[in-house]
């Protein structure tokens, strides 16, 4: 299994469905690593320390500012028939740029044979909470880019949408590129999102120029939320509370 340190100058759209129709779509930097790597990297990046761009595990696997990292991805899979053995892990997701960190959604990525089996969509909200969605076919079998995959909804994510409905997960994992499709259905209402982009092999050239060309990382991520948000309000979208979160980690 060979050690992955990769960037995505990706893409992000979002298409709500319903009554009240509103779209966006927005560039977004992401890397895929392998989390439990001791290797050397880019000397821009670093993980579970401070850098240009860095990962920290705190940031990933568990609650949302106290992760677990990789060891948490890993139990996580155990506890469902996946073990260890002959499984390469990946973390997707997009690394602090000047410390500033806030991810929406980051993917840990399973693979035995070089076919992805399974993938935690590690969902966080503005909130501050977090919830994760396991997804794998009956047996673990190779997930497909045609493969359809869902899951009941468990978060309260966007004050414009009911918690109501259910996701319905694609993903096209290839060397060379992703493609990740997150639909929610609740009748007529809902929102379709993907991410889509190049895999590049990670370069402090490349890590510079995402820094430069997106310079407020987590905090631009922020303001584009609040900003869709205050659109939404003036088209006329009902706001509803946030709700209780769930009890449990992973649906």
């Amino acid at each position: 299994m060979k050690h992955v340190a990769e960037q995505i100058a990706g893409v992000t759209t979002h298409t709500r469905r319903g009554a009240i129709r509103h779209a966006f779509r927005y560039r977004v930097d992401f890397v895929i690593i392998d989390p439990e790597a001791t290797g050397t990297g880019p000397q821009l990046f670093s993980r579970n320390r401070m850098n240009l761009a860095s990962v920290f595990d705190r940031d990933h696997g568990g609650a949302l500012h106290k992760g677990h990292g990789p060891r948490w991805a890993r139990d996580v899979l155990a506890d469902h028939g996946l073990t260890a053995a002959k499984t390469q892990l990946l973390l997707l997701t997009q690394p602090r740029f000047w410390g500033q960190v806030f991810n929406p959604v980051s993917f840990w990525l399973a693979f035995q044979h070089n076919a992805l089996v399974a993938v935690i969509a590690e969902v966080s909200t503005p909130f501050g909470d977090r919830h994760s969605y396991l997804c794998h076919l009956p047996d673990f079998a190779p997930i497909t880019a045609e493969a359809r995959l869902e899951k009941p909804k468990s978060l309260h994510v966007s004050p414009f949408q009911q918690i109501e409905g259910g996701y319905e997960f694609g993903f096209d994992i290839r060397p060379d590129q992703i493609a990740i499709r997150i639909i929610h259905k609740n009748g007529d209402e809902g929102v379709a999102a993907t991410l889509s982009g190049s895999r590049a092999p990670m370069t402090n050239t490349g890590l510079l120029y995402a820094s430069l060309r997106r310079p407020l990382g987590g905090l631009r991520t922020t303001i584009l939320i609040y900003w869709q948000a205050l659109r939404l309000r003036l088209k006329g979208a009902k706001y509803r509370t946030r709700p209780a979160p769930p009890k449990t980690e992973v649906t």
